[in-house]
């Protein structure tokens, strides 16, 4: 059958428009099991993500990978043997591999990612991602990075100070992906973890463009203290330097960085604190990678966001409000002409829709929401909902 060529232009414009449309997955890219020092085992922590309405999450263990054979010592105690009983249950013994030994403690053979991602994965319903916690360290400073799709095991790269120890992890993770053609990108965890990486170390670093601006494990430090920077102002101080030599933009993540799922409560690095939005075109690591090295995706402990635009010199943000909760944008940035006062706050709205127009003097912008609603199991008593909305520069 033949169609005249206006309603061929009409269908490839209608196909075109499918094609494009872009949808937006909530992850979390920081996560512990059994592999290394969570407390859960791997299959109960993504059915916790899963029921929970994420659609991708990954287990970045510790300097592995979830792959050969690891059989687990359970500690003796009612938590942590309930918690076997509960695997026990839920999965059957068909599934459950256990042993008990001559002093009669328990060893259960923990599954890898090939065996357990089965059980879990739907096309554009949820997505498992392979992950490495890279746990390098200088002198006696914890220097980790996760690596997002990574495909091979990477052996933490020593060095002589922390900007050349971040370095070089770095440059094994570009040369994976080039070898291997699949997308992969590392990004810097909570950085004042032992006060371990200073906005300094991370100006001297060539290739990093993402890092964790809220972790909810509650001994990182985000908020920093009366002699170190928080999250934020690290995030700033490092953009300007970025920008000023000519780097691309450092984009913040929001993460659990989960290793208890058992108890819940403030001195407890649980699940459920902080995760990312990305607006991607599938539910693929393709794409989710692609979109997030854009900028297209916030952060959030809570909040939701209906809209993103920025046309190259405005940046508008809406919220997806929740009845009865207020919010309030705020867009920080930096001038061109005052860059010592990094991330000062050029505006502020209350309200669910906000919006900045660049000026020619400004370096970059970035926003934040906050919401009246407090947040549920905070890392700090008192927090309340937050997102954060990337950087941008004038176009």
């Amino acid at each position: 059958m033949k169609f005249p060529l206006p309603l061929l232009s009409l269908l490839a414009c209608l196909l075109a428009s499918c094609s494009s449309q872009k949808e937006w997955y909530k992850g979390n890219l920081h996560t512990h099991s059994y592999w290394s020092d969570g407390d859960n085992y791997p299959e109960m922590i993504m059915d916790w993500y899963k029921t929970q309405g994420y659609d991708f999450a990954v287990l970045s263990d510790h300097n592995t990978l979830h792959t050969g054979e690891k059989w687990k010592l359970i500690p003796k105690s009612p938590m942590h043997e309930q918690a076997f009983e509960n695997y026990l249950k839920k999965y059957g013994e068909n599934w459950v591999e256990s042993q008990t030994d001559s002093a009669g403690r328990l060893h259960v053979r923990l599954k890898t990612l090939e065996e357990y991602r089965s059980l879990f994965e739907e096309k554009e319903e949820f997505l498992i991602i392979p992950s490495e916690e890279i746990s390098a360290k200088f002198e006696k400073k914890p220097l980790h990075m996760n690596v997002t799709n990574v495909q091979n095991y990477i052996e933490p790269a020593e060095g002589n100070s922390v900007s050349e120890v971040l370095q070089r992890n770095i440059d094994l993770v570009k040369e994976q992906r080039e070898e291997t053609g699949h997308p992969m990108f590392l990004h810097i965890n909570h950085p004042n973890f032992i006060w371990a990486i200073t906005p300094e170390d991370m100006m001297a670093l060539e290739g990093e463009r993402f890092f964790e601006v809220y972790n909810g494990h509650p001994e990182v430090n985000n908020y920093g203290d009366e002699l170190r920077p928080s999250m934020e102002a690290l995030w700033d101080k490092v953009q300007v330097s970025y920008l000023q030599s000519g780097k691309p933009l450092l984009y913040g993540l929001a993460v659990d960085d989960a290793h208890n799922y058992h108890v819940f409560g403030g001195k407890e690095s649980n699940p459920g604190r902080g995760w990312v939005e990305v607006l991607a075109k599938s539910l693929s690591p393709k794409d989710l990678i692609e979109a997030m090295e854009a900028g297209d995706f916030y952060a959030s402990t809570g909040v939701v966001l209906k809209e993103i635009k920025f046309d190259g010199k405005s940046l508008k943000v809406t919220v997806n409000p929740e009845t009865g909760v207020t919010y309030t944008i705020r867009f920080f940035g930096t001038k061109k002409s005052n860059p010592n006062a990094a991330g000062v706050l050029l505006l502020e709205t209350q309200g669910t829709d906000g919006s900045y127009t660049l000026r020619d003097d400004d370096l970059y912008v970035r926003a934040k929401v906050v919401s009246s609603k407090s947040k549920e199991n905070p890392y700090r008593p008192g927090d309340m909902e937050e997102a954060w909305i990337q950087p941008v520069v004038r176009k």
